[in-house]
């Protein structure tokens, strides 16, 4: 039976799953929930202050740890059982994580000198730092990552005991503490750097704007510009999976926030519990690729690679519109195959939106502008902020005051604190890594097994992707095998940087993967179809974004997909890559004019992977096979309409 939003109960198991991707959170009243609301907001405001002021790198990232691990311990429990309140062993970890911090802190460059030989302290306090990163880590994500950590730490002690090629001449203790906790290469290195500059400060920026009620417009706003057609309903969770990136950051969020309010739609017309799930999943891992907001991990490809934000927002363009695309197709065949009719929208129309709420749009595109005006990606999403809130206060029933700002604040830096304990800790794989060689012998591990060729190079790279972010979450995916697999791909000659959006898209791909396909497990929830059976739906939905990535690392021209080389072969390579994601979309769905036989789908299919290896060889044939199976749909139609 049809409803005008999914019951309660839906609503809160599916929000458990953005627990699980975010942990849980304390129940607090009081004033010491009030006192947390301000330490929160204060932290939001340090890092807003760190982006138009000069910090030295070696304070901001301490700081940065030791705010976010001591807030993190005080506001999620050690265990569910515990969330109603701050335990004793919290407020002594939350002491600890400031004080052992501190103590390098003080002398930051002393300690730095004497990070090969450190004193008996400097290896109490690391080895202190690094159990409480690994406790955080384990009460935001669970128990993988952690043991993911150990055994990357474990492989630092006994490398001398190990085969070839695996072996390395082993590292005490202290040596290992000192690289760990007191230079920029591990705890503090690279992943937490990208954290305190970049995540925090759009993690705000997406609070802003969603206390100021951006994320309601822009889904009104989708429904409302789709209409009431037929297919209506699924084009409108297309678009605002698209609009609701920014402000979202989380394809969970993303998911329960859609699906809350277009799952009775999607019923109306037509579709199936697993379905409709399939494609609220679906939608959610969209808002982890939309420019300009992306996900975490997209910050981290400009720190390794040393390029600017915009340069990865660019790249990212043509994918993106691939990724919709082939979204929109499934969904206009969804028309079909489900004999939709058109739904009644209860929503404004787009221009009467566009005059109330139209102001939510411009911090968006701020954004690019002051990138592109040479502005630091900081510098950009400061100023959006600033943008964002002044913006709120064009209609009062949007305006920030100061309690709403305050509890927008506290929400940026809330929203972080998972995403910091991941960095920290991956930055201890990273640390192992840099220490041991472990990227170069994995790689070359990698390039013998696939004979030196490109192709399974690729495939077994975006199968190790796939396992690890089967087990951890996306950003510390993409950091374990951006250092160890990434290599493997440039030594067989792929660019780097499109070796390292490879590995990116994968991460964020094993979000619809079981058995922390969370998204489709949050869908399922809402929708109240079988879980497994929407995270498969949800692979159909997102297969052609799994062949993308190998459209522009099989073959040199491939990377025009990424705005890269000559224009000429951009266009042309942009050009067969949509035919390919349609005839794989297509193909995905098994319809086109009515539902497709064996041969068609195959054929639509063939050509899709075919279009995929971005060769003059395999695009005239891949054109071919799409041609060829659209003939035979038609004249097949043809004669079963004509009899």
């Amino acid at each position: 039976m049809s409803r005008e939003a999914p019951d309660a109960a839906r609503l809160a198991a599916a929000e458990k799953f953005i627990e699980q991707e975010d942990g849980a959170a304390h129940r607090l009243k009081g004033p010491l929930a009030v006192a947390l609301t301000g330490a929160l907001a204060a932290v939001s405001l340090f890092h807003l202050y760190a982006a138009v002021d000069i910090v030295s790198a070696p304070w901001l990232r301490g700081l940065h740890v030791a705010f976010m691990l001591a807030l993190l311990f005080l506001t999620m429990p050690v265990a569910a059982r515990f969330r109603d309140r701050v335990a004793s062993w919290d407020w002594l970890f939350a002491f600890l994580a400031v004080g052992s911090i501190g103590w390098f802190l003080r002398d930051w460059d002393g300690a730095a000198d004497r990070a090969i030989d450190p004193e008996f302290w400097d290896v109490v306090a690391g080895g202190v730092l690094i159990l409480l990163v690994l406790e955080a880590v384990r009460r935001t994500s669970g128990w993988i990552l952690p043991g993911v950590v150990i055994v990357f730490l474990a492989y630092a002690f006994v490398g001398p005991a190990l085969p070839p090629p695996w072996t390395h001449k082993g590292y005490p203790l202290d040596r290992l503490v000192g690289h760990m906790a007191m230079t920029m290469e591990g705890i503090f290195g690279a992943p937490i750097d990208v954290c305190a500059t970049l995540i925090v400060l759009f993690t705000v920026y997406g609070a802003i704007l969603q206390a100021s009620g951006a994320g309601q417009f822009f889904i009104d706003f989708a429904l409302s510009v789709m209409g009431r057609r037929r297919g209506a309903p699924g084009r409108a969770v297309v678009l605002g999976s698209f609009l609701l990136g920014g402000p979202s950051g989380s394809g969970v969020a993303t998911t329960v926030t859609l699906g809350s309010v277009a799952y009775p739609l999607l019923e109306r017309a037509g579709y199936t519990k697993e379905a409709a799930g399939g494609l609220l999943a679906a939608g959610g891992l969209g808002a982890i690729l939309s420019p300009p907001v992306l996900g975490a991990a997209a910050f981290l490809i400009a720190e390794f690679l040393k390029i600017s934000y915009l340069d990865v927002i660019r790249m990212a363009v043509i994918p993106t519109i691939l990724f919709y695309l082939s979204l929109f197709v499934m969904v206009e065949l969804d028309a079909r195959r489900f004999h939709s009719a058109a739904v009644a929208i209860n929503a404004d129309r787009p221009w009467t939106l566009i005059r109330r709420h139209g102001y939510h749009f411009i911090s968006l595109v701020a954004v690019i502008v002051f990138m592109v005006a040479g502005f630091s990606p900081m510098l950009s999403v400061f100023w959006a902020t600033v943008l964002a809130l002044g913006a709120s206060y064009l209609r009062r029933d949007t305006a920030l005051t100061p309690r709403r700002l305050v509890g927008a604040l506290a929400e940026g830096s809330r929203g972080v604190l998972g995403v910091a304990a991941t960095c920290a800790a991956a930055g201890l794989i990273v640390g192992v890594v840099t220490l041991t060689g472990l990227g170069l012998k994995f790689s070359g591990i990698v390039i013998d097994y696939a004979g030196g060729s490109l192709a399974l190079t690729a495939l077994y790279t975006a199968l190790l992707v796939w396992i690890v972010g089967l087990a951890v979450p996306v950003t510390a995916s993409y950091i374990i095998c951006a250092v160890v697999a990434a290599p493997a791909l440039i030594q067989v000659g792929v660019p780097d940087f499109a070796a390292h959006m490879f590995i990116f898209y994968y991460a964020v791909l094993s979000e619809v993967s079981p058995p922390t396909a969370l998204s489709p497990f949050a869908a399922a929830a809402i929708t109240g179809g079988d879980p497994y059976r929407t995270t498969l739906s949800s692979w159909k939905y997102t297969l052609p974004a799994f062949v993308t990535p190998f459209m522009f690392v099989l073959a040199p021209d491939g990377v025009g997909l990424l705005l890269a080389g000559d224009v000429g072969n951009m266009i042309v390579v942009s050009a067969t890559a949509v035919v390919g994601v349609v005839a794989l979309a297509i193909g995905a769905q098994g319809w086109l004019k009515v539902k497709l036989n064996l041969p068609e789908r195959a054929l639509f299919i063939g050509a899709g992977l075919l279009l995929a290896w971005s060769a003059l060889w395999s695009d005239l044939l891949g054109v071919a096979l799409a041609v060829t199976a659209t003939a035979l749909h038609m004249l097949r139609t043809r004669s079963v309409v004509a009899s």
